[in-house]
């Protein structure tokens, strides 16, 4: 992104994220206070496929095809998300998430794979753990995302609950005191006019037993300009408020949007990230470490990694399980603690989100057990014993029994290493030399 010389413009090539683009969209040359207003944002976005024929990598024997895509799944794309973009790539993962796919016209996966709305006692109320529900207050976003795992309700229009509708959400959490966590959700709510939003939060605060409010919201991500001043104000007055946005990739985690959090930390909102993992997207244990490396230097906690919902027409973005472990494995122990989310998968038919890890118990017993490390050193680990004595120990007499994991099991040895550890061999060449090892 330039600015002219002398003027209050922006040139916009069609990519901040990309040098060699030579694609010109419709609003390539804006004034920057058009760019940074929310409203310009929106009203400028790519919303047809008329649009999206002229882009780079838009096959036009596909167009027809993507009609009948969008006639089912709309599209929105804002100019700011759109301008990261590499156009000169035709896998780009930030494309990937915001512009249609012929692959989305299928019959592969549910409409609602969660069940949701069978959980749903009251319309756009969903109660499925105990002690929390979750709001859908809109069906609109300033974005949507291709991997969306609410595109059943796109068909529903671009509008947000009523104040009546509102009112049955309201009365059901009041008469269930054991809802202390509400999560208003969409569509994206941060896309409501900023009074309309107060008013929910205001009603929610209204009731005694509800302690936490949780926002999910994409906007950071696609929208950061929308987290201005008025915004923050207000959402101080109500907290605690805790934010949990979806970045997917470390090109995402711009200037702008690191600015957009830190103005939400600034007003005590807590910002969360819950990723989704992303085949051709973010499906590298390298790209995971950079995009949560990159979070928390904005101050962003990585929560969740989420395995992508078997949602209607989201099978080209499926990973298998096993890939998740995967990357979970790469990142323990190369990555800061602060940096390694928890890889979840929200299962069918209402089951709800269950953590899914590297198997770090090889096995488990009364006096030890036996673990692994994200070298593949296995170790001996001794239990607590009930009566608070130690374990009794092999008599040290007699010949060496052979190498291995019995040797574990009886306490006679309190780890395996593989041959050609590195840290090991460090350790090996500190104390040989006697100083630090480099």
């Amino acid at each position: 992104m330039e600015t002219k010389s002398g003027e209050d413009a922006l040139t916009l090539p069609g990519g901040t994220g990309g040098d060699s683009c030579a694609y010109d969209p419709p609003w390539a040359t804006v004034t920057e206070r058009e760019w940074n207003d929310y409203r310009w944002q929106i009203a400028n976005r790519v919303t047809d496929v008329s649009q999206l024929a002229s882009l780079p990598g838009i096959d036009p024997a596909d167009r027809e095809l993507l009609r009948r895509v969008t006639s089912i799944y709309r599209v929105g794309i804002t100019p700011y998300y759109l301008s990261l973009i590499r156009f000169d790539d035709p896998a780009d993962p930030i494309a990937l998430q915001a512009i249609p796919a012929v692959e989305e016209f299928t019959d592969i996966g549910l409409d609602d794979p969660l069940d949701e709305e069978k959980d749903m006692p009251v319309p756009g109320l969903t109660h499925r753990y105990p002690d929390r529900c979750l709001m859908v207050v809109t069906n609109y976003c300033s974005m949507y995302c291709r991997h969306c795992t609410r595109k059943r309700i796109w068909t529903l229009g671009e509008g947000s609950k009523t104040e009546f509708e509102l009112s049955k959400m309201f009365a059901y959490i009041r008469r269930h005191e054991e809802i202390r966590d509400v999560i208003v959700s969409g569509g994206d709510p941060l896309t409501l006019p900023t009074a309309r939003l107060e008013y929910i939060l205001k009603n929610l605060r209204r009731i005694p037993h509800v302690e936490i409010i949780r926002i999910g919201s994409r906007v950071p991500v696609v929208l950061p300009m929308r987290i201005d001043a008025e915004m923050c104000g207000m959402l101080e007055k109500y907290g605690p408020i805790w934010l949990n946005t979806q970045f997917n990739h470390p090109r995402e985690v711009t200037p702008e949007a690191a600015a957009a959090c830190d103005r939400l930390i600034r007003a005590g909102v807590p910002v969360n990230n819950q990723t989704v993992l992303l085949k051709g997207v973010n499906d590298h244990p390298e790209i995971i470490r950079r995009l949560n490396t990159s979070l928390l230097k904005a101050k962003v906690r990585p929560y969740y990694l989420f395995q992508c919902d078997m949602v209607r027409g989201l099978e080209h973005f499926r990973t298998r399980l096993s890939r998740g472990v995967e990357i979970m494995e790469a990142l323990r122990g190369h990555s800061s603690g602060l940096a390694i989310p928890s890889f979840v998968v929200d299962v069918p038919g209402g089951g709800g989100k269950i953590p899914i890890m590297p198997n770090y118990i090889l096995s488990m017993g009364e006096e030890r057990t036996v673990l692994r490390n994200y070298e593949g050193i296995i170790l001996s680990y001794e239990e607590a014993r009930s009566d608070g004595r130690p374990s009794a120990r092999p008599d040290d007499a007699g010949p060496t029994p052979r190498n291995d994991v019995y040797r574990l099991m009886t306490g006679e040895v309190k780890s395996l290493v593989p041959a050609g550890n590195e840290r090991m061999a460090r350790r090996k060449r500190r104390c040989e030399s006697g100083s630090p090892a480099t």
